[in-house]
């Protein structure tokens, strides 16, 4: 019996051996892990599958001239796999990895960077899907099948999550390199946790206004304050090719993306200044101004209408090193004048929607006094405080362009703009208001993905979320 004890502990050494990752440090470094948890997050965030080949769509900021499946609402349970899949396996991995190492490897810096990243990839997934694994995941020795957490239990969970990393850190000592976004300015990491907060508190605004108020009340009152210029803005910044934003890699060998008509048709509605920011003019010189393409066509009549004569997103988003824009500086001021039109401040929501406006015009390189006060002053464009919901909705659903996955979100949460259902879309005139679960985890954790479909209702497209009440 000693002898085959013996064997038996010597064949599971062997089997450690075998089964053990050659590419996987057994020394992880904590500035590493952060720069690749950064480019990976971006990367998903801003790329194809869950940016501008399905919410860009159907927020209706791009449209399809081509292969136009998706912008017709055609999705499977693969469709969204990788929002899924490499949010778990590769973001939060690596971010869970920086904050379980020892303090002398990784110092609170480091930690608090990483529990605020974390944050805002959860928030990216209960978002999109609703009900997710939260409070298990990330554990897999101890939870290899994670329980799905509710919509309102993970979005409490963050903002304890953000509130403890914005206290935790410190802007004296602890330096931390790797960071691509704040090139280890912890002071904006403290606004960026605030932010990210604020934008949180919005989104149960509707279901826990009590929670959403004094929320607001709590970032208002922290002293490490809330992004203030667009020099503070969150935003992952891309070098040059293989390291290029993924619009610009795509764009590189493909070409079936143009600006949607129903957004080109607002903005010129407003005379806004953002056009030629936002879409290129036709390659066919002979065709006059800009040419959007509307929402779900056919393939045969999108194509009908000619890759030269139609308009294809501005060259400044395809550009290489276009930055990955994760929060705002417009977005903030946008969401402090919501919070003062729901009655939760006594800030001046008007003023700070024109200055909302004044900063996405800014962003963008418009600068010019006179013009930005002229689209102030339309009609159009003038705040509703009786209709504070149109106003921002719209206003902001133009800031977020590139933005698809936070746009979509809003849009489903503040109900504006009124967007027209894809023309030959499969949902019968209806628009998508969440993303469908990976199929891989109805075989995976199919009791716990059961369960979760059975709290929060069928998993389809057309499923509202816990957040997006009305």
């Amino acid at each position: 019996m000693a002898g085959i004890l013996m064997m038996a502990v010597s064949c599971k050494k062997d089997l450690v051996e075998i089964n053990r990752n050659p590419n996987a440090t057994e020394n992880p470094q904590p500035d590493y892990l952060l720069t690749a948890a950064q480019k990976i997050s971006a990367d998903l965030y801003w790329g194809a599958d869950n940016n501008f080949n399905s919410s860009l769509l159907i927020i209706q900021h791009w449209a399809k001239i081509q292969y136009t499946e998706p912008d017709r609402y055609i999705f499977s349970n693969s469709s969204f796999t990788s929002l899924w899949n490499t949010s778990y396996a590769q973001s939060l991995t690596n971010l869970n990895t920086i904050i379980q190492l020892p303090d002398e490897k990784a110092n609170v810096n480091y930690k608090n960077v990483a529990l605020i990243l974390r944050s805002w990839v959860f928030s990216l997934l209960t978002d999109a899907y609703g009900d997710i694994p939260y409070k298990q995941a990330g554990d897999i020795k101890s939870y290899l099948t994670p329980a799905y957490d509710s919509q309102k239990e993970v979005y409490y969970g963050l903002l304890d999550d953000l509130k403890k990393a914005s206290a935790a850190l410190t802007t004296t000592g602890n330096a931390i390199t790797g960071d691509v976004l704040y090139a280890g300015k912890i002071d904006r990491w403290k606004k960026l946790a605030n932010a990210l907060r604020f934008r949180i508190a919005l989104r149960i605004a509707d279901r826990e206004p009590e929670k959403a108020k004094q929320t607001i009340a709590d970032v208002l009152s922290d002293a490490g304050g809330l992004i203030s210029n667009n020099t503070e803005t969150a935003q992952f910044i891309y070098s040059t090719s293989p390291q290029q934003n993924p619009v610009s890699a795509w764009f590189d060998t493909r070409d079936e993306f143009r600006i949607a008509k129903t957004l080109l048709d607002k903005l010129t509605a407003l005379n806004d200044p953002r056009i030629p920011i936002f879409a290129n003019k036709p390659a066919d010189v002979s065709v006059p101004g800009y040419v959007g393409v509307p929402s779900g066509l056919t393939t045969s009549d999108a194509n009908n209408l000619g890759f030269a004569k139609t308009s294809r997103p501005g060259s400044y988003f395809f550009a290489p090193q276009a930055p990955a824009v994760i929060i705002s500086y417009a977005e903030v001021l946008f969401d402090r004048a919501e919070a003062a039109a729901r009655g939760f401040t006594t800030e001046d929501a008007n003023a700070l929607y024109n200055a909302a406006i004044t900063a996405s015009l800014n962003q963008y390189g418009i600068n010019d006094a006179t013009a930005i006060a002229n689209y102030l002053g339309q009609s159009t464009v003038k705040y509703d405080a009786a209709n504070f919901k149109k106003s921002i909705g719209e206003q902001k659903w133009i800031a977020l362009y590139g933005q698809g996955l936070e746009a979509f979100a809003e849009w489903r949460r503040l109900d504006y703009p009124q967007l027209p259902p894809a023309v030959a879309g499969v949902l019968d005139k209806k628009i998508p208001v969440r993303l469908i679960y990976p199929g891989s985890e109805q075989s995976l954790n199919g009791d716990n993905y059961k369960t979760a479909i059975t709290n929060q209702g069928t998993d389809n497209l057309l499923t509202k979320l816990w957040f997006d009440r009305y």
